[in-house]
């Protein structure tokens, strides 16, 4: 069996303006819709003024940027007291812009790339999806569940 990634990418994936306010970001992930294969999207692909790609926003990028910066220098939130602080840090992180925690570093993959190599790609970087590109456009998304659906489940 050859499958590439046109065989297996989401074309229904969810899209942000890089200057909406987070809140809208965690909105459209929270009523993200149900991809055929049964996996609910965590992650929107974030583009610019000309509908190009330039990075993406996650349930684990909001909750990252929910946390106070000062916990990313050896500090344990373990050892803190953290009485009466979550409301401010929600409200604080739903009105940042999408292009403040987005990661930019977009890795993109041509259409006929074959599955075990975008398997290899999504490992070696540690992550759940990757972006289909074709001609400079974003044509889908390949979800790393949606590999293990389409590799497992006949």
């Amino acid at each position: 069996m050859q499958l590439f990634a046109r065989d297996i990418m989401s074309r229904n994936y969810d899209t942000i303006h890089m200057d909406e306010p987070v809140e809208k970001a965690i909105k459209k992930i929270l009523n993200a819709k149900v991809r055929p294969t049964g996996h609910k999207t965590d992650s929107l692909m974030v583009i610019d003024y000309d509908k190009g790609l330039v990075g993406t926003i996650s349930m684990y990028y909001i909750l990252y940027h929910l946390r106070p910066t000062y916990l990313n220098f050896g500090v344990d939130g373990a050892e803190l007291n953290w009485k009466g602080e979550l409301d401010e840090y929600i409200r604080a992180v739903k009105q940042k812009k999408v292009v403040h925690i987005m990661n930019d570093n977009v890795l993109s993959i041509p259409p006929d790339e074959p599955v075990m190599s975008i398997l290899d790609r999504l490992i070696k970087n540690n992550l759940r999806r990757i972006s289909v590109v074709e001609n400079g456009r974003l044509i889908g998304v390949v979800y790393m569940s949606d590999i293990f659906y389409h590799l497992f489940s006949e």
